[in-house]
């Protein structure tokens, strides 16, 4: 199970500091893909990234219905 799912729109303004690395996911979404997930627990959206051009190693993305099943496993969902 989630604890918190952070969905991420523009990572500049976004702290790690606030993600349980045990217990959270991030996935980068919009222009955050542009910006690699380098951390355990964090994948980019598949679709953005493709839209964008944006290559990605296999399972380091989810994909809209992936993030949308996220959304309902997840306690609490942020939006950054």
């Amino acid at each position: 199970m989630v604890n918190t799912l952070w969905l991420v729109r523009k990572l500049g303004d976004f702290s790690s500091d606030l993600v349980d690395e045990e217990r959270d996911v991030v996935v980068l979404v919009q222009d955050a893909v542009l910006r690699f997930p380098t951390k355990k627990g964090w994948f980019l959206c598949k679709e953005d990234a493709q839209a964008r051009g944006v290559k990605f190693p296999e399972g380091s993305a989810k994909s809209y219905e992936e993030i949308a099943e996220l959304i309902i496993q997840a306690k609490k969902v942020v939006v950054w």
